[in-house]
């Protein structure tokens, strides 16, 4: 299910569809949250907002009193505070409410700071089977993420409804899409079932809300831990499996979670994350520069697929020191997606800026823009020039400014405040540079299987020497190390969290590494003002990054 955050009617309208074109089950499970969906952050503090949750799902369990048993995710007023709780209702009644019992506070998780947590196992009769509630977290217990040792003190959720005599384990989830996380939810998931001999069926929210992606790919996995069932994800589904105490372990299922290269995983979220990030905050279109570089190309290739091409408008902002093949690699591929394509020269608004800059900088002594070179004042003002044209352009159209920057750049600060940085979503935000050239060439490669005429991406986009253009015959690497040697660096400090002594170890050169270590930590403030980004990452620059601006760690 893909629900709006706080559209609390429009998502009971939502379930109710869902349940009444669906197969007539026994037991119906929407995720977590699913009434007001997730995460709803300081909503929760709002007066009136949980009594709405808890009042649309009394209604909802009320008009489907003839459907089954019916489960839905909601906050809830228990004792002094609130629970992220289950709501389950038979025949139009309540009959049961379960409280999430684990609560993650790490990452972009933030429960402790809304919901008090459950202390008790709740266990209810469906068909004849004892069927043990949970959410998210009560089956991944931190494990998922590498934060195990948050839960290490509490109770066993699965153990306790063991103990109940569970034989099925239905856990509705919010568990947001992380590259290379599926494989360990599904071994957690078989574990579990093997392990007690039960059921486990899980179904997960889908659809984008901010920065965080949810890819839904609902399951169920038999006590053998066979899988019975599987969603094929990023799509809203209903998943129906028909369980059996006889039934074998033996299944053809596919599973697309597992069976999706990482290409092709990245390019489903993104393009979903973009759809609703446009669909849920009212935009209809988008904009964005087009450089005629390899991030531009992948992100305006993304953009035509969430939105369609007709809603996509691409800028080429050539200036004095653009190649000639810019425009040119910008205008083919803009051809091939089929989208708006508008050539915005820069220098004579470039030209202007610079003499009104020049002469305060000639009262203050300095000199000229450009009169020694490099000159990064003269380099950024380009880049402000082309976010300046791209702000009016949305202005004035109310398209959604798209920002092209990526992961490799924006943690070295390769990237320019109020410049190549301005928009309201920042696509690639999460997506190292090696990764973006993967990406490429992997939606060349399977071009009509996303929906596209061909393959979208210039040739010569993808094998030229990457360069930001604001300067005489610039290249990435007269200021960063090659992007094969940075990325597994940034990867280490800003995913695995290592220190300088790890990544030399692991037979890095100690000067490199030293030196992006301190281009990435002053580069914090830059990140601070990012616009909202896609995370695809155990670790993004997003509400789940907090990391101080003023500090002298190193």
């Amino acid at each position: 299910m893909n629900p709006t955050i706080g559209a609390i009617e429009e998502n009971a309208a939502r379930i109710e569809r869902a349940v009444r074109s669906g197969s007539g089950a026994d037991l119906i499970v929407t995720p977590e949250l699913s009434i007001c969906g997730y995460p709803p952050k300081d909503l929760l503090l709002r007066e009136g907002f949980v009594e709405r949750c808890e009042g649309a799902c009394d209604d909802l369990g009320r008009r489907l009193a003839d459907a089954g048993v019916l489960v839905l995710g909601s906050p809830m007023r228990v004792r002094d505070g609130l629970a992220n709780a289950l709501l389950v209702y038979r025949n139009g009644e309540r009959i049961a409410q379960y409280e999430k019992r684990l609560l993650p506070t790490y990452d972009v998780f933030d429960e402790d700071r809304y919901f008090m947590a459950g202390d008790r196992a709740v266990v209810i009769e469906v068909a004849g089977f004892r069927v043990g509630l949970s959410i998210c977290e009560d089956l991944w217990k931190g494990e998922d993420a590498g934060f195990a040792r948050q839960h290490a003190r509490d109770e066993d959720p699965v153990e306790a409804l063991m103990r109940e005599g569970a034989e099925v384990i239905v856990n509705p989830s919010a568990s947001p899409f992380v590259l290379g996380k599926a494989r360990r939810h599904r071994e957690l998931l078989i574990g579990h079932a093997r392990r007690h001999g039960v059921f486990v069926c899980s179904t997960n929210q889908v659809g984008g809300n901010d920065e965080l992606i949810f890819d839904g790919h609902a399951c169920c996995y038999s006590p053998e831990g066979t899988l019975l069932a599987a969603g094929q994800g990023f799509v809203e589904q209903a998943v129906c499996c028909e369980i059996s105490r006889d039934r074998g372990g033996v299944s053809g299922v596919r599973d697309p979670r597992l069976d999706a290269c990482a290409e092709e995983l990245i390019v489903r979220a993104l393009t979903l994350g973009v759809r609703d990030y446009a669909r849920k905050t009212g935009f209809q279109r988008c904009v964005l520069g087009l450089s005629g570089g390899i991030d531009s190309a992948v992100t305006a290739t993304i953009a035509a697929l969430a939105l369609g091409p007709d809603r996509v408008t691409c800028l080429a902002m050539p200036g004095k020191y653009s190649s000639e093949h810019s425009v040119a690699d910008a205008r083919a591929l803009a051809e091939a997606l089929g989208v708006r394509f508008l050539v915005v020269p820069i220098e004579d608004a470039f030209e202007g800026a610079r003499r009104t800059i020049d002469a305060m900088f000639s009262e203050l002594g300095e000199r000229a823009l450009g009169e020694q070179l490099p000159d990064v004042a003269e380099e950024n003002l380009q880049s402000r020039v082309r976010g300046l044209v791209v702000m009016a352009h949305s202005n004035r159209t109310g398209a959604l400014p798209l920002t092209t920057g990526n992961k490799s750049e924006l943690a070295v600060g390769y990237c320019t405040l109020y410049g190549d940085m301005n928009g309201g979503l920042a696509v690639l935000s999460d997506v190292l540079k090696t990764q973006v050239y993967a990406l490429a060439r992997w939606i060349n490669a399977h071009a009509g299987e996303i929906g596209l005429e061909r393959a979208p991406i210039p040739e010569h986009t993808i094998v030229k020497p990457p360069s930001a253009e604001l300067a005489p015959n610039q290249r990435d690497e007269d200021s960063l190390p090659p992007y094969e040697i940075l990325d597994p660096i940034v990867r280490g400090i800003v995913e695995e969290r290592v220190s300088v002594r790890t990544l030399v170890a692991r037979g890095f050169d100690e000067a490199v590494v030293r030196r992006v270590a301190r281009m990435i930590d002053r580069a914090e403030f830059k990140r601070k003002q990012l616009a909202t980004g896609l995370k695809i990452s155990a670790s993004a620059f997003g509400f789940g990054w907090r990391m101080p601006i003023a500090q002298r760690w190193s």
